[in-house]
């Protein structure tokens, strides 16, 4: 039976990718949105977008958190574009934003169990999680000890670290999908081979995204070929044996000088903390690229 769901992301590069994969592979219910790689007006165009161009004319799009809880926002133009999806020509989006918005939307999906994948800030999630029908969140989030936006804090955490504490002492069964697996998933010279021998316009669009990815993650962190992070959470769900995980405890770090937005895992389980995470640590990449290649067409 496939699993029923609501995406909640920031598109984003990698969003656009996990709005594919979901929508092909999950019987995704609903899509929210909110503030994180660009303005949430923009996130929301982005998702508009891509479902315009996939086809993904049946499942709703809802706009959720404009900003953190406490802290201003922050963006990260610097690697996906002023656009927030710069690279290439989208037509202009023919599938509309549902009037409902992002917490109404989703209570209205939540009357029966569902899982959340979240790949973003976790700021609409944290508004969320009172639900009693949410069956577990797998997030893309996070990592085990190093960061990509600071040294030790993943982008979608330090965004809003506050909603990620709320997420993560919710009691919810949760996933962490962190840098320490999506680092393994990167598109390579022969992962792009393989889009563009699709041929067909949707193919083309994803290989356009991948190669902008590519040229801004080579710039700004100097990394040849670019990790694609969020398709990972939603491959977690739809195949989860395709991730080696471990159930740990983690804590967000919300006052440190050097360490905040931190997702501070207790690996060696040395605090007595109870775990309250199933946190990936392998994952198979040749799998994940089929998976993910598939949902393209190909």
């Amino acid at each position: 039976m496939t699993t029923r769901v609501i995406l909640d992301c920031d598109p984003g590069h990698d969003d656009a990718l996990a709005i594919l994969l979901a929508a092909r592979r999950l019987d995704l219910r609903a899509i929210t949105t909110v503030a994180g790689n660009q303005t949430l007006a923009k996130t929301t165009m982005n998702a508009r977008r891509m479902c315009t161009v996939a086809g993904i004319t049946d499942v709703p799009i809802a706009a959720g958190a404009d900003r953190p809880l406490v802290q201003e926002p922050l963006y990260a133009g610097e690697i996906h574009g002023d656009s927030g999806l710069d690279g290439p020509n989208f037509p202009p989006p023919t599938v509309d934003v549902d009037p409902r918005g992002a917490y109404e939307l989703a209570s209205d999906v939540l009357t029966e169990p569902t899982t959340i994948i979240a790949t973003g800030p976790l700021t609409t999630v944290a508004g969320l999680v009172g639900h009693k029908n949410i069956e577990r969140i797998v997030l893309m989030g996070g990592s085990t000890g190093r960061g990509n936006m600071a040294p030790l804090a993943e982008f979608n955490i330090l965004a809003d670290p506050e909603a990620a504490d709320v997420v993560f002492r919710s009691g919810v069964p949760i996933t962490m999908c962190g840098l320490d697996v999506t680092h393994q998933a990167l598109a390579t010279p022969d992962v792009l081979a393989r889009i563009a021998a699709i041929g067909t316009p949707l193919a083309q669009v994803c290989h356009d995204l991948l190669t902008y990815f590519s040229d801004t993650y080579r710039t700004y962190f100097g990394f040849e070929s670019p990790p694609v992070h969020d398709p990972v959470a939603v491959a977690a769900v739809i195949d989860p044996t395709i991730l080696a995980v471990r159930p740990l405890n983690v804590e967000i770090e919300l006052t440190g000088t050097y360490t905040r937005g931190a997702t501070v895992v207790d690996v060696d389980r040395v605090t007595g903390r109870k775990p309250n995470a199933m946190v990936a640590t392998g994952l198979d990449a040749a799998r994940f690229w089929d998976l993910m290649i598939g949902a393209m067409g190909g």
